[in-house]
């Protein structure tokens, strides 16, 4: 259990949620306990739950939480909507130096956050991710074939903007001198998130850090095919942003090289 005191908090951890109600207390209680184990100081880390106005109990049971002990707040939007745009504002109203996202549902288990928060404040480190491929872990046997597909498509088409091994996880955190530098370049739109913080944050150093990716039990998934269709657009801006024109002369030469290939086929 961690104390309220928002002087000393170095960890901040950003949890947007829609309509998890049902996962906030374990997430919260199962989170503190582990960065507690791992021998964090009282009060060094908080949590901040980003909530898109659910109205399904939400408030009430983070203001129990924190009538507990927990140094856990809420934040309820009801003019915004998004997973992006929750992380960034929930990004923005931390006080730590260190930002770790992860989502409500419990997929992202939070015995990993200690792990995910030490690799983060290695010297050097501004970038580190969470990822469901790494050696020795495992992703949960019951996650349908579908998704599992639809992951693997997502990992190789963003391949050439990253060399991360999981950008799709959505489970990572950063310095907050990298959002800082980076937050004004940001697309807040769709939900891979950390994609375009890593790919418009100029990261330098980063570090992975596997987990084992479990299905979730209370709630329903977010993933739908505007979701899909969605990423699809972000990564066409994304491929723009990083190589621009560069696209246009690659563009150019393969039209001018079917161009000769007529000519002399005519």
């Amino acid at each position: 259990m961690a104390s309220s005191s928002s002087s000393s908090v170095v960890f901040s951890i950003i949890v947007p949620a829609y309509k998890e109600n049902g996962n906030l207390r374990p997430l919260v209680t199962r989170t503190f306990a582990a960065v507690a184990s791992a021998g964090f100081p009282a009060g060094s880390v908080e949590m901040i739950v980003v909530d898109d106005n659910s109205r399904d109990g939400s408030e009430d049971t983070v203001a129990a939480l924190k009538k507990e002990g927990f140094n856990v707040v809420i934040i309820v939007r009801t003019r915004e909507r998004g997973l992006s745009s929750a992380v960034i504002r929930g990004f923005t109203e931390a006080k730590g130096a260190f930002l770790l996202c992860m989502d409500a549902d419990l997929q992202h288990p939070p015995e990993s956050v200690p792990l995910l928060l030490r690799a983060l404040e290695k010297p050097g480190i501004e970038f580190v991710l969470g990822t469901r491929y790494g050696k020795g872990v495992a992703v949960d046997k019951d996650w349908p074939m579908h998704r599992r597909i639809i992951s693997w498509g997502a990992r190789l088409l963003a391949r050439p903007l990253t060399p991360l091994s999981d950008p799709m996880s959505g489970f990572f955190g950063l310095t907050k001198a990298v959002f800082e530098r980076s937050v004004r370049r940001v697309n807040a739109v769709g939900y891979k998130i950390a994609l375009e913080l890593y790919v418009k944050g100029g990261i330098r150093k980063h570090k992975e850090v596997p987990f084992s990716f479990a299905t979730r039990t209370v709630g329903e998934s977010k993933l739908t095919g505007k979701v899909i269709l969605h990423y699809l657009k972000h990564l066409r801006a994304l491929y723009w942003y990083a190589y621009g024109y560069m696209l246009l002369v690659v563009a150019a030469l393969v039209a001018f090289g079917l161009y000769v290939v007529a000519r002399r086929l005519l």
